[in-house]
C-alpha cells in the first residue's frame, strides 16, 4: 500500500534484476488477486481472474505472455498475448488484469524498456515496502 494524501492505495511493485522497482497503483480487487496467487491461496469462489483462466484452458488457449507497454497521462497500458493452435492473439488489458492473469499461468511479464525507466526508483528511496519478485 501506498499512502497518497492520507489514503492508502494498493500498488504493484515490479522489479527488474538490477533491483529497481516501479510502482504501478491497482485497484483493491486485482491486489487481492494478485496477492492470492503469490501467496498460492485459494478462495473459496472463483475470483475474475480465476475465472478467466478456466475458460482460456477450456478453449485451449495458452497465456504467451504480458507487455505493459506504454504510459499515457499517467495511465500505464498492456496487452496479453494469447496462443490458439498455433495462432496468436494480443488483447488490450489493464496491466493488473494482465498479471494477475500471467501469474496464474506462470506467463512472462515484460515491461517497455523505456516505460520502466522512466518510472523506476531504487529500493533505498522506497523504504518500508515489499516487492513482487520474479516478474520480467
Amino acid at each position: 500500500m501506498i499512502n497518497i494524501f492520507g489514503k492508502a492505495v494498493p500498488a504493484l511493485m515490479l522489479e527488474d534484476e538490477d533491483g529497481l522497482l516501479m510502482p504501478i497503483h491497482i485497484g483493491q480487487s486485482e491486489a487481492l488477486s494478485i496477492n492470492s496467487v503469490m501467496k498460492n491461496e485459494t478462495m473459496p469462489r472463483p475470483m475474475t481472474h480465476d475465472l478467466i483462466v478456466s475458460i482460456l484452458e477450456r478453449l485451449g488457449a495458452k497465456v504467451d505472455r504480458v507487455l505493459i507497454d506504454e504510459k499515457v497521462d499517467n495511465i500505464y497500458y498492456a496487452r496479453i498475448t494469447l496462443k490458439v493452435d498455433g495462432v496468436s492473439m494480443e488483447f488490450d488489458a489493464r496491466p493488473s488484469d494482465c498479471i494477475a492473469i500471467a501469474l496464474r499461468n506462470d506467463a512472462v511479464i515484460m515491461i517497455n524498456e523505456d516505460v520502466f525507466n522512466d518510472d523506476s526508483i531504487s529500493k533505498e528511496n522506497f523504504q518500508g515496502s515489499k516487492a513482487i519478485t520474479g516478474i520480467v
